[in-house]
């Protein structure tokens, strides 16, 4: 098995960035999205990018977000990778001179394989929990046994993910990486560098 990767989600402080680039981090994620607790505006994504080293991807979240908009944020701010987290079809996530990842929120009943299959271009597949009315970020894990070990894209895991269920999450889904967010806050949208270093240990030390 390669080694699994890890993507620290809804960074919204330079401290909180660099934390997670020191405890080996290979992605950070930006929330564009203004009705998230963790949302930045571009102003601030682009504070934090300006102080991260190199070989950290710069990853840009949006929930339905109209080309425009897309086009606004992607001249501002130097994002390696889009994720797009709402009812995006894959005709909506192409165009952007970017690649991307897409979520599907998962439930018991879905077919996940079909579900991939709408969006061949992507990179990769995101998985959250399912929570009506919520995109994503609610903090809650799904039945990792519903994931099929045979998925035709690399798949990122997410959901409730911590420093205390990572291992087994791993174990379960053998993904090609993990994406936490709340599991390594101090509060929506503040990180604890400590819990941050613990997840990342507990990731590599699968």
């Amino acid at each position: 098995m390669s080694a699994v990767r890890s993507k620290i989600c809804g960074i919204t402080r330079v401290e909180d960035a660099l934390a997670a680039a020191a405890a080996g981090a290979d992605a950070i994620g930006f929330v564009f999205y203004e009705k998230s607790p963790r949302a930045v505006t571009v102003e601030q994504a682009q504070r934090i990018v300006a102080a991260l080293p190199p070989f950290v991807t710069t990853v840009g979240l949006f929930v339905n977000a109209g080309r425009d908009a897309l086009r606004e944020v992607l001249a501002s701010v130097p994002l390696d990778l889009l994720q797009f987290h709402g009812d995006e079809s894959q005709a909506d996530c192409e165009g952007h001179n970017r690649p991307y990842i897409k979520a599907l929120r998962v439930r018991a009943g879905d077919d996940i394989t079909a579900q991939m299959a709408q969006y061949p271009s992507a990179s990769g597949i995101l998985l959250d929990t399912f929570v009506e009315g919520v995109p994503g970020g609610t903090g809650e894990a799904f039945d990792w046994a519903l994931v099929p070990h045979d998925l035709p894209k690399p798949v990122i895991l997410a959901g409730g993910l911590s420093p205390e269920n990572v291992r087994a999450a791993i174990a379960r889904v053998r993904p090609y990486a993990v994406d936490v967010s709340g599991g390594v806050e101090a509060s929506k949208g503040i990180k604890d560098a400590d819990k941050i270093r613990l997840f990342i240990r507990e990731v590599r030390g699968f």
